[in-house]
């Protein structure tokens, strides 16, 4: 039985150790991948002083030149629920994290 184990302990342990490196390993966004990707950002937050109605009536931000650490936090609260507005939910909802890392940096590097 003993040998048995050992084997398999050995696996897990290394299943284990190779998922704690995947999920260490940072994502690196591309803003070249971006490019057709922000269609659906833009029509907003590419529009000075523009202004949504729904659910109520508020500014959108301008979001070019944005940290980029700021604007991933930012989709990855409104997947989580963590922030309220229906449109962004949704729209963060579709996105996966490489799309996020990657519409950040888009962003990021615009004025």
């Amino acid at each position: 039985m003993k040998n048995l184990l050992q084997p398999m302990t050995l696996g897990l342990v290394m299943a284990f150790a190779g998922s704690l490196a995947y999920a260490q390993t940072p994502l690196v966004g591309n803003p070249l991948a971006a490019e057709n990707k922000v269609d659906m950002c833009t029509g907003c937050h590419a529009l000075p002083d523009y202004k949504a109605s729904y659910p109520e009536v508020y500014r959108i931000p301008m979001i070019g030149g944005q940290n980029e650490k700021y604007i991933e936090n930012a989709l990855h609260e409104y997947q989580k629920g963590e922030r309220i507005q229906p449109s962004m939910q949704a729209i963060a909802a579709s996105l996966s994290d490489q799309d996020i890392a990657d519409i950040a940096a888009y962003f990021s590097q615009k004025k």
